[in-house]
């Protein structure tokens, strides 16, 4: 039996600049999808799949993500006083979904750097990493099909879904082999040209990692762009241990820009029971 994953990382430090004006005062990680920000979504997907412990790395202009899962006394009396008992519930449920830790990245170096700065707190053990701009919508958790994964072979776990042609150049991109059941991923390349990509297997943002990655980043150096790049450490990483492929059962959508963010919301909301109907319809007048 492979040590259980308790633990997971979510980098939030990012500045959201294609979202501005609006993230200049909010960040991006709190962009609401209908009635719940984004970053609910991932922390409700790491506690479904077994997470009780999680660390978001934070910056400036961050303190919105503390205070959503924080509890407000004030806010909860002024519901008490109007009788909405089951929005107190639901606020309750939130401030209560796992033990929550905070950590400033400080400089901006990258999504490695931020990584490496939960090095204290995950301390020796297998950890999972969720990143903001990434939504998974699945019968089963994403990250828990990764963790059954990391149960049978015990090596780190990189989510994984095709991309069309002309999205290649946006992601990393994984060349993969198939041995038996299993996907191991052979190499990654950071956002390369179409042309020149092994495959049109896009990383998305789940990952298992061991923490021998600490002392890879440790190493790495930064790229063209002067970030310490996970890939790199993973590419590093790979050349010593395998690196398992998850490829992603459901839906993948993304929050990094206006476009995907969009469709995203539409997505959501369509699914919802109490606003999915009236929502649709709408939609259909507006399109006529």
């Amino acid at each position: 039996m492979q040590q259980k994953i308790t633990k997971a990382v979510i980098p939030a430090a990012g500045l959201g600049t294609r979202f501005l004006p609006a993230t200049k005062a909010m960040p991006k990680e709190m962009m609401p999808i209908v009635d719940k920000p984004a970053i609910q979504y991932i922390i409700e997907e790491a506690v479904a799949s077994g997470i009780t412990d999680i660390l978001i790395i934070t910056g400036r202009g961050k303190r919105a993500i503390e205070d959503h899962f924080d509890r407000s006394y004030e806010l909860e009396a002024e519901l008490q006083k109007k009788g909405n008992a089951d929005i107190i519930r639901e606020l309750n449920r939130i401030s209560s979904l796992a033990s929550i830790h905070y950590i400033r990245q400080g400089k901006p170096l990258g999504l490695g750097h931020a990584i490496l700065k939960a090095r204290e707190h995950v301390g020796n053990e297998p950890f999972a990493v969720f990143l903001g701009d990434d939504l998974v919508k699945s019968e089963e958790p994403c990250m828990k099909k990764m963790m059954e994964i990391f149960s049978r072979t015990g090596f780190p776990v990189v989510a994984v879904s095709p991309v069309e042609k002309s999205e290649i150049p946006k992601y990393g991109i994984v060349k993969a082999r198939q041995e038996g059941s299993e996907l191991i991923i052979e190499d990654m390349v950071e956002k390369p040209a179409a042309e020149k990509a092994p495959s049109n297997l896009a990383i998305l943002g789940r990952y298992i990692l061991t923490p021998d990655i600490f002392g890879i980043l440790e190493k790495t150096k930064p790229g063209a762009n002067g970030e310490i790049n996970l890939t790199d450490a993973l590419r590093t990483l790979g050349r010593k241990k395998k690196i398992y492929g998850y490829r992603v059962e459901g839906k993948w959508m993304t929050v990094g820009d206006r476009m995907s963010y969009l469709k995203t919301v539409v997505e959501y909301a369509l699914d919802r029971k109490d606003v999915g109907p009236e929502f649709l319809s709408y939609l259909r007048q507006r399109i006529k």
